[in-house]
């Protein structure tokens, strides 16, 4: 039988292990030439995105898109009922690029929305499709 000393010991030897590597690995990520250059991108990112408004799910998370969806729908609402067109369009145009059927979506807003805030929310489905496909391509990163 092992003694419970050589136990320890054993385990002692391979937290040190451990924990030299991690030193080493974080000495060797932090002299990355790269490495405050992209932190501070992904940083500034971030930033861009938390000013920009809603924080996009995770897309794999059913259950979390479809919340966030109702959630966007229903901002959009009332934003356009207490007269911020903008905001309104803008949650509307979230509500948009994350749903299932967007044209399905679309045709039931064009038959609800004025004319001019349907127009601005068509012309806003590109510059939202573009921000949720990089909030979804950092949390990707982030990840990794």
């Amino acid at each position: 039988m092992i003694s419970k000393a050589a136990v320890g010991i054993a385990a002692g030897i391979a937290g040190s292990i451990l924990l030299g590597y991690c030193f080493y690995f974080d000495k060797k990520r932090r002299g990355d030439p790269d490495f405050k250059k992209k932190l501070r991108e992904r940083r500034r990112a971030r930033k861009q995105a938390q000013k920009a408004g809603s924080k996009i799910p995770d897309l794999k998370d059913h259950e979390a898109m479809q919340r966030f969806f109702f959630q966007e729908v229903q901002l959009g609402e009332e934003m356009l009922a207490g007269g911020d067109l903008e905001g309104g369009v803008e949650h509307l145009a979230n509500a948009v690029t994350v749903c299932g059927q967007p044209n399905q979506l679309l045709q039931v807003l064009q038959q609800t929305l004025p004319p001019q805030v349907f127009h601005l929310l068509l012309q806003r489905l590109p510059s939202v499709g573009q921000k949720i496909v990089l909030q979804t391509a950092m949390a990707e990163e982030d990840v990794e």
